[in-house]
């Protein structure tokens, strides 16, 4: 990769200290500290209104080598779900009126359009870039670059790939302008298990395997977007991604051992029945995981471990009791 993107000061802070290359600082909105600290950090930074632009740009304006930039809403958008739709009602990210957009346009060298969430349908991608061509053409050809933000899955499998490479590299030529994207998540996606074990087995109509991991503390998302934890590995037996057509004859409710009634990761048909001290690996765990991890329950972290290519396990960072007494206070 090129650079990282960031949402805050901290994480424009740790992309520079940690990965270096380009930064773009983006913020839905910057305090006068972040700013003062933040432009030593980035290359671009991104502001999500004209007020806020207006209002540091004698800041930020003379700082040699950094790029200013606005983000745009184009109250068009793809998600599946309400609470991450860029687009939704009353959305307060990006700015929304053109004109207000025009009177800034010397103040910018670029804009980004954050308008994807879990994207896998190129042609749902393909149309809405020609949508803020059509509509933004005459800003975008006045610019040097633009970012497409994140969101757009275009590692899973089968996604057309050389279509949608085609489709970025047409978009830039046309408006001579950089494009940059913000593949995140896209980038990590099946990089990490969350690896734990069944502690025990309880009944209540259906098994309820209990294991030794949260949903609120280790895998928040799950919670915050009602989603089940989309694939399960039982010690070195796939099990495929499981929906009502599974035909597995064991059927099992995943659950953690937190003491909040919903803490659950997902119902599953298995092929063969649980045991106590039986490993499960939960898939797609490096997304948004490390940094939403909390204490609730005071339930131990796991540790974080690299798996080398030759097979050895690194362990990167182990958790005790220390950490939860020093996150308290």
């Amino acid at each position: 990769m090129d650079g990282t993107t960031s949402s805050s000061l901290y994480e424009a802070r740790l992309g520079w200290e940690k990965f270096g290359k380009e930064v773009h600082a983006y913020c839905v909105a910057f305090s006068k500290d972040d700013i003062k600290e933040v432009k030593r950090y980035a290359d671009k930074i991104i502001f999500n209104s004209a007020s806020q632009l207006k209002m540091f740009y004698p800041a930020c304006g003379n700082v040699s080598n950094l790029k200013i930039g606005i983000r745009i809403n184009p109250k068009i958008s793809y998600s599946h779900f309400d609470l991450a739709d860029p687009s939704r009602k009353y959305s307060r990210v990006g700015i929304v009126d053109k004109r207000a957009l025009l009177k800034i346009m010397p103040l910018i060298s670029g804009v980004m359009f954050h308008f994807n969430c879990e994207n896998d349908d190129f042609e749902n991608f393909s149309s809405a870039l020609d949508f803020i061509g059509n509509k933004y053409g005459d800003v975008l050809k006045k610019l040097e670059w633009v970012s497409l933000g994140g969101g757009i899955y275009f590692t899973k499998d089968n996604y057309p790939l050389e279509k949608f490479c085609k489709k970025l590299k047409e978009f830039g030529d046309k408006f001579k302008v950089q494009v940059y994207l913000e593949p995140g998540e896209t980038a990590i996606t099946r990089s990490a298990e969350l690896i734990t074990k069944v502690l025990d087995i309880v009944h209540n109509e259906i098994d309820i395997a209990i294991v030794d991991v949260s949903t609120e503390s280790h895998m928040l998302d799950l919670l915050i977007y009602r989603t089940n934890a989309k694939t399960i590995f039982v010690e070195n037996k796939n099990c495929p991604e499981f929906n009502s057509g599974s035909n597995g004859q064991f059927k099992y409710i995943i659950a953690g051992r937190s003491c909040l009634a919903g803490d659950v990761f997902g119902t599953y048909k298995l092929n063969y029945r649980l045991k106590i001290g039986d490993t499960i690996k939960i898939s797609d765990a490096a997304g948004y995981s490390m940094v939403k991890k909390n204490w609730f329950n005071g339930l131990q972290m796991p540790s974080i471990v690299v798996k080398r290519l030759n097979g050895k396990l690194d362990v990167v960072r182990r958790f005790d009791y220390k950490d939860f007494i020093n996150n308290l206070s």
